[in-house]
């Protein structure tokens, strides 16, 4: 959605200066943004610790000994693993945009309370070590992408930990319905959250109006 920037500057005490309520948002704005990093890394912590599991379980189920159909339990597992891994990519990309959205704020509201604080970034000049300016000191590295780089690898090991769970280099036909329709179900979910795992950014009014008639009645 594109901003209108006299509105925006308007509705946020800029033009003209409301100095109270421009300090009042741009510490909201801030505040928030913080939240949404917090936030961030418990998602981030919550689907380790979820993935993590869907790794352990894979592996102990292919190494027991007396567990009848254990490759196809395996494979159950792996696309579980799968789904999860790709939940996590897209709740990245989520929430990556609510923290750019935040972040947008405050780079518009500072300048006229604490002038361009966040914007500026200071750093050291690159020195002449190797080592140094490519291992141990700083980098302009986003954390977020990283981490988005990290699930696709993750996506992408879970595809090969199913693949041989098929037996596809073996005899015999590997594939069978069960497969088939575990496969299926992992491919349609992840469809689901690309379709609608969407924060809605329509009008709420016409629900909120509901709302208030069911309560006054």
């Amino acid at each position: 959605m594109k901003i209108d920037e006299a509105k925006y500057k308007s509705d946020f005490g800029i033009e003209p200066e409301n100095c109270r309520k421009l300090k009042a948002a741009l510490e909201h704005a801030l505040d928030i943004r913080k939240f949404e990093i917090e936030l961030y890394w418990k998602r981030a912590a919550y689907f380790w610790t979820l993935i993590a599991a869907a790794f352990a379980g894979y592996f102990v189920i292919l190494s027991a000994e007396h567990l009848a159909d254990k490759k196809f339990l395996a494979f159950i597992v792996a696309c579980v693993g799968f789904l999860f891994t790709f939940a996590w990519f897209q709740v990245n990309r989520g929430s990556k945009q609510w923290q750019e959205n935040w972040e947008n704020h405050v780079d518009i509201l500072e300048d006229k309370v604490t002038g361009p604080l966040y914007k500026t970034i200071l750093g050291r000049p690159p020195g002449d070590d190797f080592f140094e300016r490519h291992v141990t000191g700083p980098g302009n590295i986003s954390v977020s992408k990283t981490n988005q780089i990290v699930n696709l690898f993750t996506l992408c090991i879970w595809l090969v930990l199913a693949y041989f769970t098929l037996d596809v280099l073996g005899c015999g036909y590997p594939l069978s319905i069960k497969h088939i329709t575990v496969g299926a179900l992992t491919l349609v979910f992840c469809i689901l959250i690309l379709w609608k795992g969407r924060t809605h950014l329509g009008d709420h009014t016409h629900v909120a109006n509901q709302r208030t008639t069911r309560v006054e009645n």
